[in-house]
C-alpha cells in the first residue's frame, strides 16, 4: 500500500459497522442458518435440552448445530410462544418429532399438539381408526391428558401412544377387564367386576402388577372393583364384597406407595333393603369443588333404581348431596361437569337429559330432550347412552351418534328477570358416522383427551379418533 493511502475503514464504503449483540442475545449457527434468540428462552427448553448448554451469551459464537433450520424454526417459535406457528402444518409430523426428540423437545411439542385447548368440538373429525388384535371388542377405555389412548379388550390392555403410531398390547391376569384408568403413559390401574383386588400394571414391562390393592377391611379383602376414578392426590376405588352385600369406595394416596387413606360410604345390606348397598359403577372427581362423584344402579323386577351421590373426602360418612334413583326414570348414565359446574344424567325411560346445578345443589332439572326422543316410541330410550364431560360441554352417545349440549348465555332471558342474562344449555349433534343403519354402531365407550374424542363402538374391534383442533393431525 503506498505511504499515502488511507487506512481501510468499512464504514467509508458503505459498510455498517457491526455492533455487539445484547448481554442476553443467543446466536445459534444452525445449518448455515444463523438464530438470535434470548437466554431466557433458551432456558425454557429445559435441563434435559441439548439447548440449555447454549444459554450462555459467551459461548455463542462457535455455536454451530449440523440439523434442519427450517424444522428448528418451528421449535424455536415453539419456545418462544409455547404454540406451534401455522407454518407447522406444512411439516410431516414425524419429521417434527424426530427433530424435537434431537433437541429434547418432545414433551413440549407434544404438550403444544395435545393441549385441551385446542380442543374445538364444532370442528370435530374423524382423524383415525385404530384396530385392535384378537376377536374380543372394547370394554372400556381411558385417554390421557395428552390423548394417548388405553383400550382394554377381553384380558388385553392396548396402547396408543400420543401420535397414535406406536402401538403396544398387555396381558392382564383378569379374564376380562370392566375398569381401567390411565396413572401415567406407562402405568394404569386396571379392575374387573368378578376378580378380587385393583391391580397398579406396568405397560412397558409385559402388563406386570406393580401392586394389588384391597379393600382395606381385612374381611373384605375379597372384594372387586366396580369402578375407579382420581384426583391429583388420590386413587379412588369402588368395591363390592364378593358375597354382594357391602360396598364402599377406598381412597388410597396416588404415591408411589398407594396406601389407603380412607373409606368413603361403606354401605351394607341389612333385611331386605336391598337397595342400601348398591356399589359405585361410575366414580369422577370434581376439582374446584372438591368433591367425588359416585353413582350406581341396578335392574330388579321392579325396574332399574340406584342413587348419585357427592362426597366431600374429608367427611366420609355422609353424603354432601344425594339423589335416589326411582324407577321412574332412572339413569343410563350420570357425569359431572367443572366447567358448568353442574351433574347430567340421561334418563334411561325418557332418554331425557337432567341436570343438577351444583351451586344449588337442588333436584334434576330436564334440558327438554326426552319429550322428542320418547314421542310415539315407548320403551328404554336412553338405555346404553352414555354421558362424558368435557371442556366445557356435555356429551351423550345415542345409538351411533353423539350429541352435545353447551351452555350459552342469552342476554334478557325469560327467566331471569328485566335486563339479566338466562345461562341456557343449547343440543347440537356430532359424531355421526356416514354409512351407519338404523341400530348399527351403537357406541359403547367414549372418552376425551388432549383435543379427542375417542369413540368404541359396540361389537367392532377397533376404536375411532376424532380430532377436535386446529393443526397437525395424526
Amino acid at each position: 500500500m503506498p505511504p499515502f493511502a488511507a487506512p481501510y475503514n468499512p464504514t467509508s464504503i458503505g459498510y455498517p459497522k457491526r455492533t455487539p449483540s445484547p448481554p442476553n442475545v443467543v446466536t445459534l449457527n444452525v445449518g448455515g442458518h444463523l438464530f438470535q434468540t434470548t437466554t431466557q428462552t433458551l432456558t425454557l427448553a429445559g435441563p434435559d435440552s441439548i439447548l440449555s448448554t447454549y444459554a450462555n451469551p459467551g459461548s455463542s459464537s462457535d455455536a454451530f448445530i449440523d440439523r434442519d433450520p427450517e424444522l428448528f424454526s418451528v421449535l424455536l417459535s415453539l419456545l418462544r410462544t409455547a404454540s406451534l406457528p401455522s407454518k407447522a402444518r406444512s411439516f410431516d409430523l414425524q419429521d417434527l418429532l424426530a427433530e424435537a426428540r434431537f433437541f429434547g423437545l418432545e414433551p413440549l411439542l407434544v404438550s403444544s399438539l395435545s393441549s385441551p385447548d385446542r380442543f374445538d368440538p364444532f370442528a370435530l373429525e374423524p382423524s383415525a381408526v385404530l384396530p385392535l388384535n384378537g376377536r374380543d371388542p372394547p370394554s372400556t377405555l381411558s385417554v390421557t391428558q395428552t390423548g394417548s389412548v388405553h383400550v382394554a379388550h377381553g384380558s388385553k390392555i392396548t396402547s396408543f401412544d400420543w401420535s397414535l403410531r406406536r402401538r403396544s398390547t398387555v396381558l392382564t391376569r383378569f379374564p376380562a377387564v370392566d375398569s381401567l384408568l390411565a396413572i401415567s403413559p406407562s402405568v394404569a390401574a386396571a379392575g374387573a367386576t368378578d376378580v378380587a383386588g385393583l391391580q397398579i400394571l406396568s405397560l412397558s414391562d409385559g402388563g406386570s402388577t406393580l401392586k394389588t390393592l384391597n379393600w382395606a377391611d381385612p374381611t373384605k379383602s375379597g372384594s372387586a372393583v366396580q369402578a375407579i376414578g382420581a384426583s391429583p392426590e388420590l386413587l379412588f376405588s369402588s368395591f363390592e364384597s364378593c358375597r354382594r352385600n357391602a360396598s364402599a369406595i377406598v381412597a388410597f394416596d396416588a404415591g408411589a406407595g398407594f396406601e389407603p387413606v380412607v373409606e368413603i360410604g361403606r354401605r351394607e345390606i341389612y333385611g331386605a333393603e336391598l337397595d342400601s348397598a348398591i356399589p359405585a359403577t361410575k366414580l369422577q372427581w370434581v376439582p374446584s369443588y372438591n368433591l367425588l362423584m359416585a353413582a350406581g344402579a341396578h335392574s330388579g323386577p321392579s325396574g332399574r333404581t340406584g342413587n348419585v351421590r357427592l362426597w366431600d373426602v374429608r367427611a366420609p360418612m355422609e353424603a354432601v348431596w344425594e339423589a335416589k334413583e326411582g324407577t321412574e326414570d332412572c339413569f343410563a348414565d350420570v357425569a359431572a361437569s367443572e366447567e358448568v359446574g353442574a351433574v347430567f344424567k340421561v334418563g334411561v325411560n325418557s332418554g331425557e337429559v337432567y341436570m343438577v346445578d351444583l351451586r344449588k345443589m337442588g333436584g334434576w332439572v330436564g334440558l327438554g330432550r326426552g319429550a322428542a326422543v320418547a314421542a310415539g316410541k315407548g320403551g328404554k330410550e336412553g338405555s346404553g347412552c352414555r354421558v362424558e364431560c368435557y371442556g366445557g360441554h356435555v356429551f351423550v352417545s345415542r345409538s351411533g351418534d353423539v350429541e352435545m349440549w353447551s351452555e350459552v348465555v342469552v342476554k334478557g332471558g325469560l327467566n331471569c328477570g328485566l335486563g339479566g342474562d338466562e345461562r341456557v344449555m343449547r343440543r347440537n349433534v356430532i359424531g355421526r358416522r356416514r354409512g351407519d343403519g338404523a341400530g348399527k354402531g351403537r357406541i359403547g365407550e367414549m372418552g376425551f383427551g388432549g383435543s379427542r374424542m375417542v369413540l368404541a363402538r359396540k361389537g367392532e374391534q377397533c376404536v375411532e379418533v376424532w380430532e377436535g383442533g386446529s393443526g397437525l393431525r395424526f
